[in-house]
């Protein structure tokens, strides 16, 4: 086997391996960082829920306490302003969703489905649990969603969420005495849930991946090629040049050219130990043909 081939082959395999592992470790790298980066938007989206909550409470409540002994408005309610200020950012953003799904809802827009559910009864059994996140499949494709629970630990929550008969007239008025009571203080009655689309950033890690393998694999072609003229040039053909002369040299061609010794590498270190073996055979030759003759 040719030292091009072997050296190639040896050069295959080394690179295969390397390739296998550095495409595990992007991949994986590209893929987390594409999932944390989803992960941040989701928590964003999360800050902002809680800014309209306190802004709407602080701010925009007591201005509307009067018109609330005649007429019930929801705007006044943190859990309403959010969810409607981030319903109209999914209008630009249709897959990214905000909800306050409740239990025992007052709106039943806000009722928890089935999955949701799991997670308020996730955060009701795990008192200290104060964030989760998770992945799911979406009429979109695969969506990651972050949960906070929603504890009741303002009393003035219970004015209108404790029975029936201590509830503003307005408030029943409005959406009726089926639902939104019987909370208590300290319960967890629901979670704010963020939903991101993970499609996005994952196409764009799979993009990145795919351009990393194809500069690597260029790359590799790039320095296979300058590896072999390198070694041809430097190795193989004085090397070759040697071995032509040194089999001349073997059959008794005594006009064959000297060895090359220019070069102070190995190459010039093996074609003078090869003069030097030529001379010693030389003079061996000659020592020897007076007893021939």
């Amino acid at each position: 086997m040719r030292l091009l081939l072997k050296f190639n082959l040896i050069f295959l395999v080394v690179f295969v391996a390397g390739l296998l592992g550095a495409a595990k470790v992007s991949h994986d790298l590209l893929q987390r960082n594409a999932k944390q980066e989803v992960l941040d938007h989701a928590r964003l989206t999360m800050e902002k829920a809680s800014a309209i909550r306190s802004y709407t409470n602080d701010q925009i409540r007591p201005l509307l306490e009067t018109q609330m002994k005649y007429t019930f408005l929801p705007q006044t309610v943190p859990a309403y302003s959010a969810t409607e200020v981030l319903a109209t950012l999914s209008k630009t953003f249709p897959d990214y969703t905000y909800k306050e799904a409740t239990l025992n809802p007052t709106n039943p827009r806000d009722r928890a489905v089935d999955w949701e559910a799991d997670i308020v009864n996730r955060f009701r059994t795990q008192a200290d649990q104060k964030e989760f996140v998770g992945e799911r499949e979406s009429g979109t494709g695969r969506a990651l969603y972050i949960a906070r629970p929603l504890r009741i630990t303002n009393g003035a929550c219970l004015t209108c969420h404790s029975t029936v008969e201590a509830a503003p007239r307005t408030l029943i008025d409005k959406y009726g005495s089926a639902g939104g009571f019987g909370w208590q203080m300290n319960e967890v009655i629901g979670a704010q849930v963020v939903s991101v689309p993970m499609s996005v950033p994952l196409a764009r890690a799979d993009e990145a991946f795919k351009v990393f393998m194809a500069s690597l694999v260029g790359i590799f072609v790039a320095v296979a090629a300058a590896l072999n003229v390198m070694l041809y040039l430097l190795v193989v053909r004085p090397v070759t040049k040697l071995s032509t002369l040194a089999n001349r040299v073997s059959l008794g061609e005594l006009d064959a050219p000297p060895f090359p010794a220019s070069s102070r590498d190995e190459i010039g270190t093996l074609s003078r130990s090869l003069t030097r073996m030529r001379n010693s055979l030389d003079q061996a030759m000659k020592m020897l043909e007076p007893e021939a003759a």
